[in-house]
């Protein structure tokens, strides 16, 4: 019997045209990004021609240059069982209410569908997204820079992708303030309004694009935020609630350059330092599981 796509720890462009609701005259190449999730494999839709150029390179002023081919789409297929539709029903309910809040400036936008995969067991229901390439440097809520040095670090980033293109520092690093402030309110108006948050914890969640504006591209972990004791857990034993509002803070100390307020409702529920004290200790069970995971 051949292994559920869901359970294999990657996966390869064969594995994505054997499954049975691809076409199989698809002309685009599946290639495995860099950036993979727990909860779902991440593969980039390129072009055949782009690959090419990649492999073979390209001669601009006497030297030979291999550009990376960038994917035009992300494929994303989630791991987790769907044994009813209601159940794949709510994971998109949630996409659609961060949605609503972020899109389409702070967001990169896919397209979920639910699809019938033909597992080794039997039909079982997947969900799936197609959703936008966004190309930028990874922001790390966790880095030990501090605003200046991290927006540097982020500016020059952009600058070796960009090149001429990127805005002066002084005036780039102004705009992605501002759209950092943006970002973080309509992430708090989410949580005051609607009791939920997207996964801002995960290395790689959330990039910079060269116009300043943060954009959230990983939607497969979005929680309901309760304002009460109980640290709760996700279904891989993660604290990703509360680990999200953690990297909300972060934003704002690193990004925007500011003190938190923690008699703002919302801090001062999760970040009072006996939680956090409880948080960091399931996180540490969490590491050691993965750890313990990945040497069998």
């Amino acid at each position: 019997m051949s292994e559920d796509i869901r359970d294999k720890p990657y996966i390869t462009h064969d594995d994505v045209m054997r499954l049975n609701f691809i076409n199989k005259h698809v002309p685009y190449i599946f290639r495995r990004h860099y950036r993979q999730g727990l909860r779902s494999h991440v593969m980039e839709i390129l072009h055949p021609s782009d690959l090419s150029v990649e492999s073979s390179g390209i001669v601009v002023n006497g030297r030979r240059w291999f550009p990376k081919a960038k994917p035009f789409k992300i494929f994303r297929l989630f791991r987790t069982r769907l044994k009813v539709l209601q159940k794949a029903l709510k994971e998109i309910a949630c996409v659609k209410i961060v949605e609503k809040f972020l899109a389409p400036d702070y967001l990169a936008r896919s397209n979920e569908f639910i699809v019938d995969y033909q597992a080794p067991t039997g039909k079982d229901l997947m969900l799936c997204g197609l959703q936008e390439y966004v190309a930028g440097p990874i922001i790390d809520p966790w880095s030990m820079l501090d605003s200046e040095n991290l927006l540097s670090d982020l500016y020059t980033g952009l600058c070796r992708a960009t090149g001429p293109s990127t805005p002066h520092k002084s005036q780039w690093i102004r705009h992605a303030q501002h759209h950092a402030s943006i970002f973080v309110n309509k992430i708090k108006q989410m949580i005051m309004k609607t009791d939920h948050i997207p996964d801002l914890a995960g290395l790689g969640n959330m990039i910079m694009v060269h116009t300043g504006e943060i954009k959230l591209v990983d939607i497969n972990n979005i929680s309901t935020v309760f304002f009460d004791a109980t640290i709760r857990l996700d279904d891989r034993g993660y604290p990703v609630c509360d680990k999200s509002i953690e990297a909300l803070a972060m934003l704002e100390r690193k990004i925007l350059g500011q003190s938190i307020d923690k008699n703002e409702r919302i801090y001062h529920t999760f970040l009072a330092p006996s939680r956090m004290e409880e948080v960091t200790a399931q996180e540490q069970i969490f590491n050691s599981a993965r750890k313990a995971e990945s040497s069998t």
